[in-house]
């Protein structure tokens, strides 16, 4: 960050002449080096599935191996590590720190990332049209080399989904007479935020769709 375009951390308040994103750009550059320096070990060594992920030590946070350090945007080189780095390193604060379901987490954390992305003026569309190309799901033939300590919790609660919208039905069918009020509220919970990533997942593959004859995806 250029501290001749910044205002003076001591300095007194005042309404700086610069355009609002601009603010945004150089409040979310700050805390980012801040979430920067936190990491203490960054891992692009191995296969990781859906690209990044963090050990279960939470010191540790993974990106693939195969993924490039950056891309072309209009002129410009972009890195990436630093926005994969920002949502890692929340989703895994958020569960475990405030006890945060991993869909609930995984919503926030992907919120941070898309603003940091836009703060730089770099399209979200495009940051991940290029992030696309490189991910591997769970069960990818490409994923031989997975390390020892990655917290595979994100991965077993995704594709929990059937087994929980099964047991909230036969909750509701009366079936499950003997669950508690606090297990049927979790699991509630729990299927809220799967349908609420269900339906973010089906407007990306919808907006896909339609915009695949004229041009690439998104």
């Amino acid at each position: 960050m250029h501290f001749d375009r910044a205002c003076h951390p001591d300095a007194p308040h005042e309404k700086l002449h610069t355009p609002n994103w601009f603010v945004s750009s150089l409040m979310l550059d700050r805390a980012l080096d801040a979430i920067l320096r936190r990491v203490k070990k960054l891992d692009r060594s191995h296969d990781i599935p859906y690209l990044a992920g963090y050990s279960m030590d939470g010191k540790t946070i993974y990106i693939d191996r195969h993924l490039p350090f950056s891309f072309k945007y209009r002129g410009r080189t972009i890195d990436v590590d630093r926005f994969l780095i920002l949502h890692e390193e929340v989703e895994k604060t958020l569960i475990d720190q405030l006890d945060l379901h991993y869909l609930h987490a995984h919503q926030i954390a992907t919120r941070a990332e898309e603003a940091a992305v836009r703060a730089e003026r770099i399209s979200w569309q495009a940051y991940d049209r290029f992030m696309q190309k490189y991910v591997k799901s769970v069960g990818d033939e490409r994923l031989k080399k997975v390390p020892r300590d990655l917290d595979l919790k994100p991965y077993r609660d995704y594709h929990d989904w059937d087994l929980l919208r099964r047991m909230e039905a036969a909750m509701d069918a009366g079936k499950l007479p003997k669950a508690s009020r606090v297990l049927r509220e979790e699991i509630a919970a729990y299927n809220s935020a799967f349908r609420e990533q269900r339906r973010v997942d089906e407007r990306e593959t919808k907006r896909a769709g339609t915009r695949k004859t004229p041009r690439r995806k998104k």
